[in-house]
C-alpha cells in the first residue's frame, strides 16, 4: 500500500495546479476537510493542503500558458539528476529541469514515452506527505496509458518500478510497486486506454485516489461545490467503492472507500 515509509520509486508527493488556487481550496476544503496555507513570498506562490495539520498536497496557481488544471503525482528519488537522464534514455523528456526548492529537496517534472507528465522528488527537509491512506489523504495512483508494455518498461526504467498482476473477474490489473518490495508494497496500477472507453477519450494520465469515508456522500459533495462526476459511485469487488470526478476547474481525481483488508 501506499505509505508516508517512502521507499524509491514509490509517489510521496501530489500537488495541484489551478487556475484559482483559493478556489480551488475552497473545493477540496468543503469536499476533504483541507485547509490552503499559502506559502511566503520565496515560494512563488506555491501552498500546501493540510488536513488537521497534517500535509496532505501542495498547489499553486498557474496560467493557460503553464497548462490545463491538474493534479501531479511525485516519486521518490535519491538522485534527481540520475533520474531525469534515465528517463532520457528510456525515451521520455524532461520538462521541468532537476532544480533545488529551498533547502526542501530537489524536483523535476518529466515525462514518460506516452508524453504523460510526472514529477520526482528528492527529499531535504520536506520528506514527503505527512499522512496517507487516512480518510481525505492520497491512497493510489493509477496510469492510464496506451501501451501497457511500453509503460512498464519506461518506468522500470525510470524509477525502478515492478509490476504485479492481480487477477479479477474479467481480466487482469497490471499493479506498481517498488523494486525489491514484497506484494504489500504496491501503491498503483496501470490501465490500458482500450479497455476504458471514457478515459480514452480523455487521454493518457496519472490518476490520484483519495481515501474517503463514504463514496456516495463525497460524489454528492463534490456536485454541490462545483465539482462533477465522471464516473458515478461504483462497487469494485475486492477493492472498494469508487467514483472518478473533477474539480471545478476540471483537474481530474478519484474518491473511494477501501475495503477492509483481511489477513491471509
Amino acid at each position: 500500500m501506499l505509505t508516508t515509509r517512502f521507499v524509491t520509486g514509490a509517489p510521496n508527493w501530489i500537488d495541484l495546479s489551478a487556475p484559482d488556487i483559493q478556489g480551488a481550496g475552497d473545493f477540496y476544503g468543503g469536499l476533504f476537510g483541507w485547509r490552503f496555507q499559502p506559502g511566503g513570498p520565496e515560494t512563488g506562490g506555491y501552498g500546501l493542503f493540510q488536513l488537521e495539520g497534517k500535509t496532505v498536497a501542495g498547489g499553486m496557481q498557474t496560467t493557460e500558458e503553464q497548462g490545463p488544471p491538474c493534479w501531479t503525482v511525485y516519486f521518490q528519488t535519491p538522485d534527481a539528476d540520475a533520474t531525469a537522464k534515465a528517463a532520457e534514455q528510456a525515451h521520455g523528456a524532461v520538462l521541468m529541469q532537476p532544480m533545488d526548492v529551498m533547502d526542501q529537496g530537489r524536483m523535476a517534472i518529466l515525462t514518460d514515452k506516452a508524453g504523460v507528465s510526472f514529477g520526482i522528488w528528492q527529499p531535504g527537509r520536506n520528506k514527503g506527505l505527512d499522512v496517507t491512506q487516512e480518510p481525505g489523504s492520497l491512497c493510489w495512483v493509477e496510469l492510464y496509458t496506451a501501451d501497457l508494455p511500453m509503460a512498464a518498461y519506461f518506468y522500470r526504467a525510470a524509477l525502478g518500478l515492478e509490476t504485479y498482476g492481480l487477477e479479477f473477474p474479467g481480466g487482469t490489473y497490471t499493479t506498481l510497486l517498488p523494486d525489491g518490495q514484497d506484494e504489500d508494497a504496491m501503491f498503483g496500477g496501470i490501465v490500458p486506454l482500450a479497455d476504458d472507453p471514457m478515459e480514452a477519450q480523455a487521454g493518457a494520465y496519472w490518476m490520484p485516489y483519495f481515501e474517503v469515508a463514504d463514496t456516495d456522500e463525497a460524489v454528492a459533495k463534490a456536485q454541490r461545490l462545483g465539482g462533477s462526476v465522471r464516473l458515478p459511485a461504483t462497487d469494485v469487488p475486492g477493492v472498494g467503492r469508487i467514483a472518478k470526478l473533477a474539480d471545478p476547474y476540471g483537474a481530474r481525481f478519484a474518491v473511494i472507500k477501501s475495503e477492509p483488508q483481511t489477513s491471509s
